[in-house]
């Protein structure tokens, strides 16, 4: 079997947080496949490249869907290094450890009898929304049965995810002179009060066992306010709300709506992922991580960010996150454990050579 971390290390060496670094990654993994006599198509999208590669036969499609593009960094996180067991650098566990396993675990089984299609997808924007890769794949065909989004999940199955309902607001106010605020009416305050007074909603203070407890509200963005000796007659706010999978976004909006006075306009709707634990595939992918590593029980969770998988959902696909074991990603000590990418490309293989929907 191949081993994936010379390829992590590569991949790690290409700023791909630009679209142009993202081509040159994709084109980077183009080569390496068909290095390795594997077929592979190329497509374009808004200026953007994507990689898919198909093999196996069998009448249902095991997707893994992977991106290649990372947050911006400073050079040193470009130049990958290995201390004590952790390979370090800018995308080294968001994704470029999955991807690597991915391209390798698919390399490993091109002449396989595989039970199943295994189509490979490397995409190139899920850091900035995904809609010129992964959505742009599934608007044109390019599905499967059970997705596995290679985000980093220390090993475990994410078989939820929170949707994404992201608000910008205009408040407006009353201007008046800055030695004289109660003759004005703030649109600052009235901002940050709307806020706390959202945090109150029914959606808010729902809870989503044993997943989750509440949806999560964070104000991201605040602007208001020109000088000082001047009381603000206009604050700009905006709110990212990661909402349960079993709340509706059409009634968050609702309830922010009635008691905002002001303008809301949604800037961002993505879906949540709700795949069921009991799920066939789940199930056998658990089987696979217990059987290629030392662990006795599998951690399945519900993820609390958004990911790629989001824009299989409509299409009638069952997604889950699945990926190595790592830390701090899009932070400044971004690693990943260079074991536990070993075993997970051994579970990909084991995994994609064994499930049979028919058994």
């Amino acid at each position: 079997m191949g081993d994936p971390i010379p390829l992590v290390e590569q991949l790690i060496r290409i700023d791909s947080s630009t679209k142009a670094g993202a081509n040159k990654a994709i084109d980077y993994c183009e080569e390496w496949l068909e290095n390795r006599g594997l077929p592979v198509e190329k497509i374009e999208n808004n200026g953007y490249r994507i990689l898919v590669c198909e093999i196996g036969q069998g009448d249902n499609t095991i997707i893994f869907n992977g991106h290649i593009d990372v947050i911006e960094a400073e050079d040193s996180q470009f130049k990958p290094y290995i201390n004590d067991g952790k390979m370090y650098g800018r995308g080294s566990a968001d994704m470029k450890a999955g991807v690597a396993a991915m391209m390798e675990t698919v390399a490993e089984l091109k002449n396989s009898n595989l039970p199943s299609k295994i189509m490979l997808q490397i995409v190139p924007d899920e850091e900035t929304g995904g809609t010129n890769g992964t959505k742009f794949l599934t608007e044109n065909g390019y599905l499967g049965d059970f997705i596995i989004c290679g985000e980093p999940t220390n090993l475990g199955i994410a078989v939820q995810a929170k949707g994404v309902l992201q608000l910008d607001f205009v408040i407006q106010g009353k201007p008046a002179h800055g030695s004289r605020p109660w003759e004005g009416d703030n649109a600052i305050i009235k901002a940050i009060q709307l806020y706390e007074n959202i945090l109150e909603l029914p959606f808010a203070t729902e809870t989503g066992p044993p997943m989750y407890d509440k949806a999560s509200i964070n104000l991201a963005k605040i602007r208001g306010g020109t000088v000082y000796n001047k009381v603000p007659e206009t604050c700009e706010m905006s709110l990212d709300i990661r909402y349960l999978p079993e709340q509706s976004p059409n009634e968050i909006f609702k309830q922010i709506q009635e008691i905002t006075e002001g303008t809301v306009n949604i800037h961002m709707k993505n879906h949540p992922v709700k795949t069921k634990e009991d799920n066939a595939y789940v199930i056998s992918l658990a089987e696979s991580i217990k059987k290629q590593t030392q662990l006795k029980t599998v951690n399945i969770f519900g993820q609390h960010g958004s990911n790629d998988g989001q824009f299989f959902i409509k299409h009638g696909g069952c997604v889950v996150e699945f990926g190595p074991a790592g830390d701090d990603w899009h932070g400044d000590n971004e690693m990943v454990y260079v074991d536990s990418v070993r075993e997970y490309q051994k579970i990909l293989k084991d995994f994609a050579s064994t499930y049979n929907n028919d058994k």
